[in-house]
């Protein structure tokens, strides 16, 4: 049901009960004056005229009917004398008192009480009849009901009337509302209401602006946020890709190295011994050959120690955790200061991403403790779980500085973004008392 007919239905409810009501009222008042007219009538007939009729009691009815004649109407009653033989002799006149008309039969069975009747027998037979009647005192009650009516029945129109209209200028706004509500579910998110009449309705209107407003910056901010995490997830995407040929170039770079180039400064070095061997300790010659045969050897620890970082054949051929023995050993002989420890549970197989990812931590975390912390103390953990590899890597030296996550740490950079494309986190914090803490938690089966 729309608010405008129900709000009408409500008045002409209230409306019409009151009108009811007033005519009840109206109705009851005429049934109680009925109810005095006549008690006060009998009062009179049997005071008054049982009187009169003792003294005018004659052998025959001219006294009588001279006086009755002289009397006319009394009040409410109706007076008729009837003669021995039934004859009606006398009876009162019709009341001049709106004559010719008469309330409703069932309105003056509703409003008259039951009327007694007084009969009185004179000495010479005849009959006096006194019987009260309310005709006229019914008919006024019956006006003023009539009237009543017609007053009611033209206020509760015009009453309803006015409401209907005015209740249809209180709810004009609504369609415009509903209407706007209609756009906004459809996604015409520009669409904004105009200016209401009435305080209600102005604020609702504001506020549906303000919430239209809100929604469409929430859309578009949502759009940027979809179009940025679409060219996040792009960028990754090129990152783990360049990552992966990155790495492949790198495996390829050091299994040169280690293949052609070092049987290459081997040779060199070889060729150079011989030389040195076969001309005199003291000659130019034999400075000459040795001094190629150390830079040679030079150069081939460098290559070695450069394989590493660049890719650990032995990733291929070892596996993860053989590599890291060998990282850590190779690491505690160069610094015999630094105590280096390593506790690893690892599976039989976690794919090439994942195992470049915990080598790349591991050497990172090492590599920037023993250079730039100057640790007596170097702890590394690589453990597994049915969901997650957890590396553990916390050192006893100095501690981070402070400027250490300003922009340009590339490596840690680094780790995190590969951490970030494998759906793992890397944190880097402080230890007490002193030292460097490192977590990374990798999610198994994540690019395996």
């Amino acid at each position: 049901m729309k608010l405008r007919t129900h709000v009408n239905l409500i008045v002409a409810s209230l409306s019409a009960a009151f009108v009811i009501l007033a005519a009840w009222l109206q109705f009851d008042g005429a049934r109680r004056a009925v109810r005095e007219e006549i008690a006060g009538a009998n009062v009179v007939a049997t005071q008054l005229l049982t009187r009169i009729l003792i003294t005018y009691d004659q052998p025959d009815n001219d006294t009588l009917l001279t006086f009755l004649q002289h009397l006319g109407r009394v009040r409410a009653h109706e007076i008729t004398v009837r003669a021995m033989d039934g004859r009606v002799i006398y009876k009162s006149p019709p009341s001049p008192y709106k004559a010719g008309r008469d309330a409703p039969a069932w309105y003056s069975a509703l409003i008259l009480p039951p009327t007694p009747v007084h009969i009185f027998t004179l000495a010479n037979g005849s009959e006096v009849r006194i019987e009260a009647d309310a005709s006229r005192a019914v008919l006024d009650g019956w006006d003023d009901f009539t009237h009543l009516m017609i007053i009611g029945g033209i206020a509760f129109a015009v009453l309803n009337a006015a409401v209907f209209w005015l209740v249809g200028r209180a709810v004009a706004p609504w369609p415009i509302i509903v209407d706007g509500l209609a756009r906004i579910e459809q996604g015409d998110l520009q669409h904004r209401l105009p200016k209401l009449e009435g305080y209600e309705a102005s604020m609702i209107g504001s506020t549906f602006n303000r919430m239209a407003q809100s929604l469409q910056e929430k859309l578009l901010s949502d759009r940027k946020a979809i179009e940025a995490e679409q060219r996040l997830q792009q960028r990754r995407e090129l990152d783990r890709l360049i990552e992966q040929r990155l790495d492949e170039e790198r495996r390829l770079i050091a299994r040169e190295l280690h293949d052609e180039f070092a049987q290459s400064v081997t040779a060199i070095r070889s060729f150079a011994v011989v030389i040195a061997n076969q001309h005199p300790a003291e000659s130019r010659t034999t400075d000459v050959a040795r001094l190629i045969s150390t830079e040679a050897a030079q150069l081939y620890d460098a290559m070695h120690g450069l394989i590493p970082r660049l890719a650990p054949v032995t990733l291929d051929t070892l596996g993860l955790a053989e590599t890291l023995e060998g990282f850590i050993k190779q690491w505690q002989s160069r610094h015999p200061t630094i105590h280096f420890s390593l506790h690893h549970e690892l599976p039989a197989e976690l794919g090439d991403s994942i195992t470049i990812a915990v080598y790349r931590v591991v050497q990172e975390a090492v590599i920037n403790a023993v250079r730039h912390a100057r640790p007596t103390r170097v702890e590394v953990s690589v453990v597994h779980s049915d969901s997650h590899i957890r590396i553990h890597v916390t050192d006893n030296g100095s501690g981070l500085p402070e400027d250490w996550s300003r922009p340009g740490h590339f490596g840690l950079r680094g780790l995190q973004e590969r951490m970030a494309m494998l759906g793992g986190t890397l944190t880097l914090k402080n230890r007490e008392p002193h030292g460097v803490e490192l977590a990374a938690e990798i999610p198994l089966g994540a690019h395996a």
